[in-house]
């Protein structure tokens, strides 16, 4: 982080409530996607600049994914996108498939991955909708 970047954290420190901006900020990030790009808009606004994680072309591991999945409180079919054409093609919506097996589908085809997803420190959010990143400023 530049020294320009830290004194705007610091800056943003004292107008939001206290909130401990030193803490990395992630986001899980597709362009194509308005969802993304409206909750980007409003980490920039607030003063934030976070690593874009262009997860289609970086997708997370299967550890990665799992930690994910337990600080949102989801299951991985809470966050499976599942108007994906390929999450018919699998037939993912069978509801015998284990847990493992909805990761392993979503690591090897990250476009089922719902998003954006903001990481702040271990605080971890959907973007649906982008306001829900409010959640982690206040």
């Amino acid at each position: 982080m530049s020294s320009e970047a830290a004194n705007d954290d610091e800056d943003l420190g004292s107008e939001n409530d206290g909130a401990d901006w030193e803490e990395s900020v992630e986001i899980y990030f597709n362009q194509n996607c308005s969802k993304c790009r409206q909750t980007l808009e409003i980490l920039n606004k607030k003063g934030l600049d976070p690593e874009i994680i262009e997860y289609l072309e970086d997708p997370p591991d299967s550890r990665e994914l799992e930690l994910l999945l337990e600080r949102l409180g989801m299951e991985p079919r809470d966050l499976i996108r599942k108007k994906e054409p390929i999450f018919a093609e699998l037939g993912l919506n069978d509801a015998t498939l284990s847990r493992e097996q909805l990761i392993k589908a979503m690591v090897e085809n990250p476009i089922l991955i719902e998003r954006p997803i903001v990481v702040i420190g271990a605080q971890v959010v959907l973007g649906r909708p982008p306001e829900n990143v409010l959640k982690l400023l206040n």
